[in-house]
């Protein structure tokens, strides 16, 4: 480690006005090392853990077991990085709370600010929408289970008695609880919902894993098949696009957010949460990829799921227990709606509220009400517009998580404390940055790849999520 940056005045004393409600409000300061981890695991172990059997199909056992391994390294070692450089700052008297004043500020760049808030919230707002699209999908899946066929049944009755109800009905409905969720004021306040959600992805996970056992073990279990595709080309583009999917699974971009909710001083309470989170996700990625691939090798779908419930044929495993699962993965997916919009929420609130007046007053909660409906309105009527948003998140994860938790923690960190270039440190993160800068180009390319060659799938409005 090289000697830190001196000790210089902070560049952004507007945002530690008394005044700033984004930060007053949404980015309080009040919570523990363990409600960080809470937050950390929501943003980073969800639903897309259950993609990582395909993940393996593109990439066999030992590569898969390899990039999956690397990429958990990589991405703890990045995050570890990205809190010594928030610690530092704290120490020097200018604690940052949102990671465009952060980059801006170690880099000394005006436009590394516009750079950073419109990448982090192109993504937030991506993953916004793509829960609430993942929880109109989980509803609707819930409707092909024969337990709750009585229910649905009274309900086409009553509201679609033309017909049964078609995936943006369900996005509607999913939408309409999220305006609800969406009133939580800050991020600390979601510390007991994102608790569920850290039990509820253990949840599902488990279920899963079990059902995928029972399916490899029962006598319906279905061939394996190991073999990678026999095309050079297409083997090399499933690679790049299955590692920018780890890439993306393990990314997050709001560790400076996370981290701006613990409360000073936040000196080392970082790396606690990052143990807490990566101890889950040790469970329940490898749990997950290792059974479902096991199973169904390179027939594996891009939601397990949909493996274990085939189209033709029956279910591979209890009705009680995929029914179950889904339950836990369509709560989930409300705890990381609500934590991925808190960056815009932030944003609204510093520039619509008085910190001067209560968070509950009605100078405050009118403008709140309203602004946050209109953005989850947004993201649901995008979800419903484009229930193939998936491809085209696919673009804007390998754009956007690239930079923002395998590039610039590397830069920021070299920049604050300016490690020899003759070190170890320096030449580990100079390479951590130049070989994920070409894994992002790749996998944008191979994204946009399978964008092109999906086309002729998309529909506007349709009922059926383009996979």
């Amino acid at each position: 480690m090289g000697v830190p940056e001196p000790v210089r005045n902070d560049p952004f004393p507007e945002n530690r006005r008394e005044d700033d409600a984004g930060a007053a409000f949404v980015l309080e300061s009040k919570g523990e090392w363990w409600h960080a981890g809470f937050h950390l695991t929501t943003a980073i172990v969800g639903p897309t853990v259950l993609t990582l059997p395909y993940v393996f199909r593109g990439l066999g056992w030992a590569l898969g077991f390899i990039c999956l391994t690397v990429m958990g390294l990589v991405t703890f070692y990045s995050y570890y990085l990205m809190s010594l450089v928030l610690d530092h700052c704290e120490k020097s008297g200018r604690r940052h709370i949102r990671f465009r004043e952060l980059a801006a500020d170690v880099l000394g760049s005006g436009w590394m600010f516009y750079f950073v808030i419109f990448i982090q919230t192109a993504v937030n707002t991506g993953i916004s929408i793509g829960a609430i699209l993942l929880a109109g999908e989980c509803l609707q899946l819930l409707n092909n289970l024969l337990f709750l066929v009585c229910l649905y049944k009274i309900m086409y009755s009553e509201l679609s008695p033309h017909g049964p109800l078609k995936l943006y009905h369900f996005i509607a409905m999913v939408t309409v609880i999220m305006i609800c969720l969406s009133q939580f004021p800050s991020f600390h306040s979601l510390r007991h919902i994102n608790l569920a959600s850290l039990f509820l992805s253990l949840g599902y996970t488990f279920l899963v894993v079990g059902a995928c056992i029972r399916a490899g073990t029962s006598k319906n279990a279905p061939p394996r098949d190991y073999s990678l595709e026999t095309s050079h080309l297409s083997r090399l583009f499933s690679a790049f696009t299955s590692i920018s999917i780890i890439a993306a699974i393990f990314g997050n971009g709001i560790l400076p957010e996370i981290q701006a909710t613990l409360a000073p001083p936040a000196t080392g309470k970082m790396l606690k949460g990052l143990m807490l989170c990566y101890s889950v996700i040790l469970v329940t990625f490898y749990s997950a990829s290792v059974s479902g691939y096991w199973v169904f090798g390179n027939k594996s779908n891009s939601n397990i799921l949909k493996s274990l419930m085939p189209d033709e044929g029956p279910s591979l495993a209890p009705t009680w227990v995929l029914g179950l699962a889904i339950v836990f993965i369509l709560l989930q997916l409300f705890a990381i709606g609500l934590v991925y919009s808190q960056v815009a929420y932030e944003i609204m609130e510093k520039n619509s509220a008085d910190a001067k007046k209560a968070v509950f007053s009605l100078r405050n909660l009118i403008p709140r009400i309203i602004l946050r409906t209109l953005y989850t309105t947004l993201c649901g009527f995008f979800a419903a517009m484009l229930p193939f948003f998936g491809d085209v998140n696919g673009v804007v994860g390998a754009i956007g998580f690239i930079p923002l938790d395998f590039i610039l923690p590397m830069l920021l960190y070299n920049m604050t404390f300016k490690p020899k270039k003759s070190s170890i440190t320096f030449w580990v993160n100079t390479s951590i940055m130049v070989i994920f800068s070409c894994a992002g180009l790749l996998g944008s390319f191979s994204s946009i790849r399978k964008l092109v060659l999906d086309a002729n799938k998309f529909k506007l409005f349709s009922s059926d999520v383009v996979d």
